[in-house]
């Protein structure tokens, strides 16, 4: 049977590039994010191996309604996130902080919360996107300190699902040429380049447990 993987933040960038990755890998894809038309956009490309997901990965009723929608669910990529416009706690925006906190993180948890029960019945698999970010001190950067969290959270998820067969990977990117930022960044990282960290974590041998790939630009 064909295996599927459900992806949040599916849209663009590192989630759409994962999304064709891993339906080239012969994967039923379940793309998930707020934007239908981008999303059905992405399907229209893919072809028959996905399925349009439309919600709010902050509502965890959203995201357990579109994974109720898959036959099953043998990994997921907790990929949804967001930046902020205004560094440092001094000049920060409060309003935006907890928009951002609440994508980076609640979203995140209510993805495994909802996921886990399902992840279990297949021994699945379970990716997020974590950060270079979140892997080293960076003055006054609160969403780097969002990435500790899913730097911390993925190794506590990994030891709790290793319990059943399951697994955890947390892949962290340096900067990334995504819309992510209001410029291109060509000399960057290229989505495609995440997707592959992605799926070399999926592909490998279940004996083999990736815990972590972290990946930077050359330049």
């Amino acid at each position: 049977m064909t295996k599927t993987l459900f992806i949040t933040g599916a849209s663009s960038g590192i989630g759409a590039a994962t999304a064709k990755a891993a339906a080239a890998a012969g994967w039923h894809v379940g793309l998930f994010a707020r934007s239908e038309d981008k999303l059905k956009a992405l399907a229209d490309e893919i072809g028959d191996h996905a399925t349009v997901l439309p919600g709010d990965v902050t509502k965890l009723g959203d995201v357990t309604n579109a994974l109720d929608q898959l036959q099953q669910v043998d990994a997921v990529f907790a990929n949804a996130g967001k930046g902020l416009s205004a560094a440092g706690s001094e000049g920060g925006d409060p309003e935006e902080w907890h928009e951002m906190i609440h994508i980076n993180i609640m979203g995140v948890l209510y993805t495994a919360k909802a996921a886990l029960p399902r992840l279990r019945e297949t021994k699945g698999h379970m990716v997020l996107t974590g950060s270079a970010a979140g892997r080293r001190h960076i003055k006054g950067s609160i969403y780097g300190a969002s990435k500790w969290f899913i730097h911390g959270y993925g190794g506590n998820l990994a030891d709790e699902m290793a319990e059943w067969g399951g697994r955890c990977t947390v892949v962290a990117p340096g900067m990334v040429d995504t819309p992510f930022f209001d410029e291109p960044k060509p000399d960057k990282l290229q989505p495609e380049d995440v997707a592959d960290a992605v799926m070399h974590a999926l592909s490998a041998d279940p004996r083999c447990d990736v815990r972590e790939v972290f990946l930077m630009p050359t330049n």
